[in-house]
């Protein structure tokens, strides 16, 4: 293992390599290393027409922000990118979508296994998630824009054993990657002590270092040998080439919390009910009766967004420690966090690595999932992953609903910024949004209603309006709001007639009133 600085260590990535990058979103990024990367393309103009893979590329959702993987977004620096998700940074997703970069995006599931898969040294992986969506080959096969479509490099193939479906993924080996730990050994031991999520790091640490590539890491400190806890150990020193001790201002825990938070990697514990409870509006609203669907015991999956808000409604009203949540991060156990943190969640009981999540996940251990949603179609279809000519990608998505047996999609009934006034135990819609989320035919499939009509799911699309279920007649509305008008205040804005169920209910008014809504007390 050599010390070396960031800017040294950049200067071994040379024209055409492939680098893999650590970092989930805002979250354990190698800033320092990546930086160092994008001050020698400027300077020199190397390396160029390089190849990144990620799993969440990293940034924090605003453009131009020279953060995570924005850093890099300087033109011909980036060929080509596999990824799960291209959200984040918003400049490279916008350079994807003007055709600047070519594009996979595969399901975050099957990046994370295809690195440890690398590092078996297996060909690829064989699986069936993905089937049915935006991955299948016989609809976009993880193709993201035309500049990838033009480059002819297949990530996925259809095959057929004992009569059943599977899709086959394979993606380049990487030369080099540049990853971020907390601190080093002077052996050059790796920990992640003060890391809220374990990631893929060891994994892609392997997949690099058993094919002759390069291992470098960014750590906060380089301390004594034999100093540091083996069970903290996170990736053995003979899997490290280099290690990159980083200045302090690329050291921060993430974009949205900068200052250390003990509690999001178990070292504090904050007591159930100190975080701060969701206002009233919509998003309680759709949180508050996506908890209406939680059991006792059961394991939960939250996704980003509105999904999210279900970990803040069990918490003010005292379910969180009758549930375990997870994230497809890691975490498991404890509250998730919103917004910009999301990702970590606070007094985690586990911080799982991600290949190890979504083997559980992919195996069936969630009892149900809550996820967001863009557009719907008459067939129970989700889009969540292109707008237009911006394909950002399904991140977990698409391995967590496909394999979860009951799912709910909580989203606002129409885009925008609808106005809503609530409150008295009853919805009256003042102002609604501009356009229609519930469309004849999704842009992109990230979840196949077919899919989960043969394997039996249980769907629910659940708005601030409005609850739909999927049936054998489609998407059929199954509640409305106390309050709204189901002609104009559903219906119009629909562009497919849904199934309407013989007994259609009105949503519990407690979910429109401000009070807290009694859950624990009916969940006993």
């Amino acid at each position: 293992m050599k010390i070396m600085t960031a800017e040294e260590a950049a200067a071994l990535i040379q024209d055409g390599m492939t680098v893999a990058l650590g970092g989930f979103g805002v979250y354990s990024v190698p800033d320092a290393l990546q930086q160092a990367v994008a001050d020698r393309y400027a300077r020199t103009g190397h390396p160029k027409g390089i190849t990144v893979m990620d799993g969440i590329s990293t940034g924090n959702f605003k453009p131009n922000s020279g953060l995570g993987l924005s850093r890099m977004n300087a033109e011909g620096l980036i060929d080509t990118i596999y990824a799960g998700h291209i959200s984040n940074p918003v400049d490279i997703s916008m350079m994807v979508a003007e055709n600047k970069i070519a594009a996979y995006i595969l399901p975050l599931g099957v990046i994370s296994h295809l690195f440890r898969a690398m590092a078996g040294k297996k060909p690829g992986i064989l699986t069936t998630v993905g089937l049915g969506t935006c991955a299948d080959p016989r609809e976009e096969g993880c193709i993201a824009n035309e500049k990838a479509r033009a480059q002819g490099r297949p990530v996925v193939e259809l095959v057929e054993l004992g009569g059943e479906e599977y899709l086959f993924y394979r993606i380049p080996v990487p030369d080099v990657c540049l990853i971020r730990g907390t601190y080093a050994d002077e052996k050059g031991n790796i920990s992640l002590a003060h890391e809220p999520i374990t990631e893929s790091q060891m994994q892609i640490a392997a997949a690099v270092h058993n094919h002759g590539g390069t291992v470098i890491v960014q750590v906060e400190d380089i301390v004594p040998a034999d100093t540091l806890p083996p069970r903290e150990v996170r990736i053995h020193k003979s899997l490290v080439d280099i290690v990159v001790k980083a200045d302090p201002e690329y050291r921060i825990m993430s974009y949205g919390s900068p200052e250390y938070r003990p509690e999001l990697t178990g070292e504090v514990r904050a007591p159930q009910g100190s975080l701060a409870p969701m206002e009233m509006g919509i998003r309680k609203i759709i949180a508050r009766r996506g908890a209406m669907e939680l059991k006792p015991g059961s394991i939960i999956n939250l996704g980003i967004g509105i999904p999210s808000g279900v970990g803040s409604v069990a918490d003010e009203e005292g379910l969180a420690d009758g549930l375990t949540m997870s994230l497809e991060s890691g975490p498991v156990g404890g509250v998730p966090l919103e917004g910009l943190d999301f990702a970590a969640s606070a007094n985690p009981e586990q911080i799982a690595s991600i290949p190890d999540t979504f083997d559980l996940y992919d195996g069936g251990w969630l009892d149900m999932t809550c996820l967001g949603a863009a557009e719907i179609d008459r067939e129970g279809n989700v889009n969540v992953s292109r707008f237009g000519t911006r394909c950002t990608g399904p991140g977990g998505f698409i391995n967590i609903s496909q394999n979860t047996p009951k799912v709910c999609f909580m989203f606002a009934f129409t885009p925008g910024k609808p106005v809503v006034e609530t409150g008295d135990g009853s919805l009256r819609i003042l102002e609604d949004g501009a356009g229609c989320k519930f469309v004849e035919r999704v842009q992109q499939i990230t979840f196949s209603g077919a899919y989960a009509r043969k394997t039996s799911q249980e769907i629910l699309y659940i708005t601030e309006r409005a609850v739909f279920r999927l049936t054998d007649r489609g998407v059929t509305l199954t509640e409305i709001a106390p309050g709204v008008d189901l002609k104009k205040d559903i219906l119009a804005h629909m562009e497919f007639m849904p199934a309407i169920a013989d007994d259609l209910k009105i949503m519990d008014p407690r979910l429109f009133r401000t009070e807290k809504m009694g859950l624990a007390e009916q969940a006993v």
